[in-house]
């Protein structure tokens, strides 16, 4: 079975550490679009992710019964996602824009086709925080409708990446399809764990003594940080292209 060639990735996002236990047990490559490092991310951000999602919704004020149905469309979606990128990764093949046989077509659209009920499903989410303003201890509102729009951003991102890969590679261009990705890569690793770090702060600043004044200005301060590494990895992302 023919491998394509690798092309370096974006070693900002991904964690080593885990990578080079899974390297050092099957062993393999350590870069490029065959190797284990993309499972294993994927895996990561995968798990963190439904985390933040099954918990943030407890302060949205939504009803229960769509909560669920989402909340479960979503956890299958992510099974999929990582599933078809371990298969792949298993078979020495490429994930994303590898359109060599039907197979490999079918599990490089898989990837496409979740990321679109994904983007579906959050933003379903995301529109509950800015439709009524939701509930917990103070700044809890700031940080879930500031996490919600990052993660959107972060959605679109990826969605970007998708469709410019895709394109590249159905017009024989397909190394340049792997290349065009690496621009976002940092905008779409960065933005979408706001919706978890952001709330997790408020709720550990809601244990301390301090005001609740005090509260939601250390969360606009840490907002304000947010946005700015998202800004600074848009910008990075545009100079790059």
């Amino acid at each position: 079975m023919r491998k394509i060639s690798r092309v370096p990735y974006a070693r900002w996002q991904e964690d080593r550490a885990t990578h080079l236990v899974v390297l050092l047990v099957d062993g393999g490559s350590w870069d490029g679009p065959v190797s284990w490092r993309k499972p294993v991310t994927f895996g990561l951000s995968f798990g963190l992710t439904p985390i933040a999602i099954a918990w943030v919704p407890s302060y949205l004020r939504n009803g229960v019964r769509a909560r669920t149905v989402l909340l479960g469309l979503f956890a299958a979606d992510c099974v999929l996602e990582v599933a078809g990128i371990t298969v792949q990764a298993w078979r020495h093949m490429p994930s994303h824009f590898n359109m060599e046989t039907p197979f490999d077509t079918g599990m490089s659209m898989t990837p496409a086709v979740g990321g679109g009920g994904l983007v579906a499903i959050l933003a379903t989410l995301s529109a509950a925080a800015f439709r009524r303003r939701p509930g917990g201890p103070p700044g809890m509102a700031l940080a879930l409708r500031a996490g919600c729009g990052n993660l959107l951003v972060g959605l679109l991102s990826g969605a970007a990446m998708i469709a410019r890969g895709v394109y590249l590679t159905r017009t024989g261009h397909q190394l340049a399809g792997y290349a065009s990705t690496a621009s976002l890569r940092p905008l779409h690793g960065v933005s979408p764990h706001a919706v978890l770090v952001l709330p997790v702060l408020a709720c550990l600043l809601a244990m301390t003594s301090w005001s609740p004044h005090t509260r939601v200005s250390v969360v606009r301060a840490a907002v304000g940080c947010y946005a700015a590494a998202v800004a600074a990895a848009l910008v990075w992302a545009v100079a790059a292209y």
